[in-house]
């Protein structure tokens, strides 16, 4: 099963080569598509390492390529999302993600990268914590 998904890479872990010969590395997406930006683990396995590691760095706005794969190991079940295809895109409007707002004064900037419904779920979640 193959999908996509945009977003912004929050983090790249470490470079992983098992006995067997086997590698991956593992990176989180933070997604843009989303009311509230969901960050979603990835794996690159195999011949696909290292290209990954030397084209994307963490803030690098990315659309990713993966398929889902799951197993049983020992009566649990067990997914991962193996990105076959991680290509840079360029986003129309610029994008804060939320884990870099350090100061209050930063949020109206966010705001106007959200759509009207975005924006009424927010107020609405102001409003909320203010009652």
């Amino acid at each position: 099963m193959s999908l996509q998904l945009k977003g912004i890479i929050k983090e790249i872990g470490k470079k992983q080569v098992f006995d067997s010969g086997y590698k991956k590395v593992e990176f989180v997406l933070t997604t843009l598509d989303e009311k509230l930006p969901q960050d979603i683990k990835f794996e690159v396995i195999q011949n696909n390492v290292n290209p990954f590691l030397n084209k994307n760095k963490v803030g690098s706005t990315v659309e990713v390529n993966f398929n889902v794969r799951g197993h049983q190991y020992m009566e649990k079940y067990y997914v991962s999302l193996t990105a076959w295809k991680v290509i840079p895109f360029k986003v129309s409007k610029p994008v804060t993600p939320i884990s870099e707002i350090t100061d209050v004064a930063d949020l109206p900037i966010l705001f106007k990268t959200l759509d009207t419904d975005q924006k009424k779920e927010i107020i609405k979640l102001i409003d909320k914590s203010l009652s």
